[in-house]
């Protein structure tokens, strides 16, 4: 086991604080499950995620992909940061205010530069998925 997931392991069923990410902070993950390349998050839709219909916002759902996707490549160990490159989101169902999502990201395929990975959001009780979301992500080579 890398540092990272022991690092990592540590908030286990907590909310995820230790995160060099300020917008980590304001989403206010629990950490659920840590292995290195896999990472699931739960989070509670607050108003502020909302648009006016009322249902959890489009950008704010990739943008939780993209942090959980970061989580996942941070359990990987890697010395470096890495950023990344393009989003790609399915949209499948909502979730409304109040509303507890669970994220599950994975790293799919890990290259010398270049990391693929994948993020499905889903209810709490996993019957409905919301949405699906595939990334890459570049080694900036810039050290952690």
């Amino acid at each position: 086991m890398n540092q990272a997931v022991q690092t990592l392991k540590k908030f286990v069923g907590k909310e995820l604080t230790e995160s060099p990410s300020p917008y980590t902070h304001w989403l206010k993950p629990i950490l659920l499950h840590v292995e290195e390349g896999n990472l699931s998050c739960r989070f509670k839709v607050c108003k502020e995620w909302t648009n006016p219909m009322a249902t959890l916002h489009g950008g704010v759902t990739a943008s939780i992909m993209d942090d959980v996707i970061g989580a996942a490549i941070y359990s990987m160990g890697e010395e470096s940061f890495y950023t990344t490159i393009n989003l790609v989101v399915d949209y499948f169902s909502s979730a409304r205010e109040n509303d507890v999502i669970i994220a599950h990201a994975v790293v799919i395929k890990k290259g010398r530069q270049i990391m693929n990975a994948q993020c499905e959001l889903w209810n709490v009780d996993k019957t409905k998925m919301l949405a699906r979301g595939y990334s890459n992500l570049l080694n900036t080579n810039i050290k952690k």
